[in-house]
């Protein structure tokens, strides 16, 4: 792994705790429509992008409701409920120390970007990003064209970019801009699907600079500045 200069986050699952408003959001509407409630670890199994193929996984039958419709209704449950969300413990902490690193931080999701910008402007992160790119719609299809023209835009050598996500599908963004990228398992799927994509996979992104392995990557110069700092005791 080549030293990094820029860092792409996921956002729902990565950064944004917001697995069980999701799973709710979800249960609500497979109770109206009389299917099936999943439980977490059901629910983590069969999350996927598009979006629309775990709808279908569910049970949901397109021929009788529309998935733009069921869209709809989910994001209707999920938006007010999802402002009482969470990050993730770490991940104050972690932003800092990569923006202390001189490393670059950007956000690339596929929500619909002013639902993203609502969420975000609830936490005190957005100095911590060069930029904020999300989706036009509320589908969640895919952010694989949104991650490309990026870095095409920006004109960097994908070798210094690292993605870091809870999803398959992050892996794939990645792939495709060539980028490597690493996953956090305690998002919306199982660690069973992410190590499956052959990326190195972390409980935590605390991980990434806490402990045996994100010292080792600091010691391969990952990091690139984060060597010119005694207090994180790399030896």
């Amino acid at each position: 792994m080549k030293q990094k200069k820029y860092i792409v986050w996921d956002w729902n699952g990565t950064l944004f705790d917001d697995i069980d408003v999701c799973m709710k959001s979800l249960n609500e509407l497979l109770e109206r429509y009389h299917l099936p409630l999943v439980d977490k670890t059901s629910y983590r199994n069969v999350f996927r992008f598009p979006v629309k193929d775990y709808y279908r996984d569910v049970g949901f039958d397109f021929d009788r409701t529309s998935f733009d419709i069921l869209a709809n209704q989910y994001m209707k449950r999920y938006i007010p409920l999802s402002m009482n969300c969470s990050l993730f413990q770490d991940v104050q902490e972690t932003l800092a120390h990569f923006k202390q690193f001189g490393l670059k931080q950007y956000i690339i999701s596929a929500s619909r970007m002013d639902h993203l910008q609502s969420q975000l402007a609830q936490y005190d992160i957005l100095p911590y990003f060069e930029d904020i790119l999300g989706l036009d719609n509320i589908c969640a299809y895919s952010k694989v064209d949104v991650a490309v023209n990026w870095i095409q835009n920006q004109h960097i050598h994908t070798d210094e970019v690292l993605f870091i996500g809870d999803s398959v599908h992050d892996s794939e963004v990645a792939k495709a801009c060539g980028c490597e990228c690493i996953l956090i398992s305690r998002g919306h799927q199982s660690r069973e699907k992410l190590e499956k994509t052959g990326c190195i996979v972390k409980d935590s992104i605390s991980q990434l600079w806490k402990e045996e392995f994100g010292l080792k990557l600091m010691k391969q110069d990952i990091f690139g500045k984060a060597k010119e700092f005694p207090d994180m005791k790399i030896e």
